[in-house]
């Protein structure tokens, strides 16, 4: 799919009721810094769209890109940062929760992963969250240009085993650096559109 249009539509805080879309949703949940500002810029064809930032956490908010008017990309707020308060953490936490509770359009889940490191306990949180809420998110493992290409198959290894994925679950190795893995992104964006489409 061409991107044509971009509309960052709607922004959701704490206190926000979210949207009540009809449009297909797509979500992008991972830990602070672990490159997703940059995969859904790179998704997009836009340098700066989604907000990057050197400072990790920085994405507090639900943020709702319209593309093409056809469906969104929803960015949630990346967890897992250090210095972040406890109560900005739950505050997070039940925003992320609304959100998966509350969509009645949500469809696909991309969770983003550090291709260099074992996912922590908070990756394997948010993977069991939304199992629990009916999902299967395939696993985008990012900053492939990191390191060699001899040890891509261990550390997809890694990622798979200590998320326990069910068998089948896709995991893509992704590079905002080269693009690897964009066009195989959207492959499943694509055949869930139209899935969507059918229902």
């Amino acid at each position: 799919m061409i991107v044509k249009s971009v509309n960052l539509e709607t922004v959701c805080g704490v206190t926000s009721k979210m949207p009540d879309n009809d449009k297909l949703e797509i979500a992008f949940a991972g830990r602070s810094n672990v490159g997703k500002s940059s995969l859904i810029n790179g998704l997009m064809n836009r340098k700066s769209y989604a907000r990057t930032s050197s400072q990790p956490g920085k994405t507090q908010t639900v943020n709702f890109y319209n593309i093409n008017d056809l469906f969104y990309f929803v960015d949630l707020p990346g967890y897992g940062y250090a210095k972040a308060s406890q109560n900005a953490i739950a505050q997070w936490g039940k925003m992320i929760d609304r959100y998966l509770e509350g969509s009645r359009t949500l469809r696909l889940i991309f969770l983003l992963v550090d291709i260099r490191h074992k996912p922590n306990q908070n990756d394997i949180q948010m993977y069991q969250w939304c199992a629990y809420y009916g999902f299967h998110p395939i696993i985008i493992a990012t900053k492939e240009d990191k390191i060699k290409r001899s040890q891509r198959g261990k550390q997809i290894r890694q990622i798979t085993d200590a998320l326990q994925l069910t068998e089948g679950t896709p995991v893509i190795s992704y590079s905002s650096v080269t693009r690897k893995g964009r066009e195989e992104i959207w492959e499943y964006i694509d055949m869930v559109y139209e899935n969507f489409q059918k229902e």
